[in-house]
């Protein structure tokens, strides 16, 4: 797993790869809180490269989006692959946290 990360304006655009396992979630954790700046207004993650996520990867993920949603930010996700996709519905996570077809379509969301 590797994040990759660049910064537009008041929005960081992250790009994680691989796996988001119980092996990794801390690590995937400290990249994320690595990337987040206390004056960024929004996050998105694109998830395009992004092979399997367990548990321990969406609880990453919730805790990342309260943490904004105390600084007053955003989170949304992008680009996810079909069984990715399920894992999000099925554990109703697509009801917390934005899901967007692509990069443009969440910057589009985030900013309008």
């Amino acid at each position: 797993m590797a994040i990759s990360a660049e910064r537009e304006g008041g929005t960081v655009v992250a790009k994680a790869d691989g796996r988001i396992d119980g092996s990794n979630a801390s690590e995937f954790q400290a990249d994320l809180q690595a990337v987040i700046e206390d004056s960024d207004q929004a996050l998105i993650l694109d998830f395009e490269s992004v092979s399997y996520i367990s548990s321990a990867g969406l609880r990453v993920l919730l805790l990342t989006a309260k943490t904004l949603e105390g600084n007053g930010a955003k989170l949304a996700l992008c680009s996810l692959s079909e069984p990715i996709r399920e894992v999000f519905r099925i554990s109703g996570f697509d009801n917390i946290i934005p899901i967007h077809d692509s990069q443009a379509e969440a910057a589009a969301a985030i900013s309008g």
